[in-house]
């Protein structure tokens, strides 16, 4: 997907799909996790991902949780976000609070100066092997 959804069901139904595929899960499966009747978890997650049917907050978050996600990743609104949202999401609390500061001080940087740093941030990883 390469432009975002314009509006949050198209958001939230990129990103459980998305999800859902990734995990190799069948909407089925889905609901399931999420504590739905196997003869109706289908049809709800279905809803969801063609946007039929709003998730609620609540449903928010225990569909993350049977996805495996961060709730915040249902939510991201391109799929670089998206990205960035499930890389944090693996990380510990301490990791997570660098990267925040990191990304903070990237943002106070010129495009120029930024698009450097990050160059040479790659480049350091792709010598490693990383």
């Amino acid at each position: 997907m390469s432009t975002a959804p314009s509006h949050p069901r198209g958001v939230v139904a990129a990103r459980l799909r998305q999800a859902r595929q990734l995990r190799g899960l069948s909407q089925r499966e889905v609901g399931v996790r999420m504590g739905l009747d196997k003869d109706t978890a289908s049809a709800r997650i279905s809803r969801y991902e063609s946007e039929s049917m709003a998730v609620s907050l609540d449903s928010l978050f225990v569909l993350a949780d049977a996805l495996g996600v961060p709730p915040a990743y249902l939510l991201a609104s391109t799929p670089a976000m998206a990205d960035a949202v499930l890389s944090l999401g693996s990380m510990s609390e301490s990791q997570q609070v660098q990267v925040a500061t990191a990304v903070a001080a990237l943002a106070e940087l010129s495009a120029g100066q930024c698009a450097a740093l990050i160059a040479q941030i790659v480049s350091k990883d792709s010598d490693h092997g990383t």
